[in-house]
């Protein structure tokens, strides 16, 4: 499981993060948790998907880079927007793939 060095999480989630991202790692049940990864088909950007559906057996492996983490289905749509607004803001485009790669590559 790869998580993206910048992760984005709300406000209210900092003091948690490290715990939340240990309890993934680990396989536990995050009930109301939401991941935002990259897209697994390359010609979309972003995918919302429940913590809990990386823990079916159908859910293949292994999660594409996660790049957000939310505990609510909300939170992550307001996250994708920030997401795509920054991504708008630092490159006049919206090709949000490649400005998280880069980001992940500058270390």
């Amino acid at each position: 499981m790869h998580i993206y060095k910048n992760l984005y999480v709300p406000e209210g989630l900092e003091k948690k993060k490290e715990k939340m991202i240990k309890k993934l790692k680990a396989g536990k049940l995050l009930p109301g948790v939401y991941l935002i990864t990259l897209a697994r088909n390359e010609k979309n950007q972003l995918d919302i998907i429940p913590a809990y559906v990386r823990l079916q057996k159908y859910y293949p492996d292994p999660l594409p880079l996660i790049v957000g983490l939310t505990k609510d289905f909300d939170d992550a749509l307001e996250m994708v927007e920030g997401i795509t607004q920054e991504v708008y803001n630092e490159t006049k485009g919206a090709d949000i793939r490649s400005y998280i790669l880069e980001k992940e590559r500058e270390g």
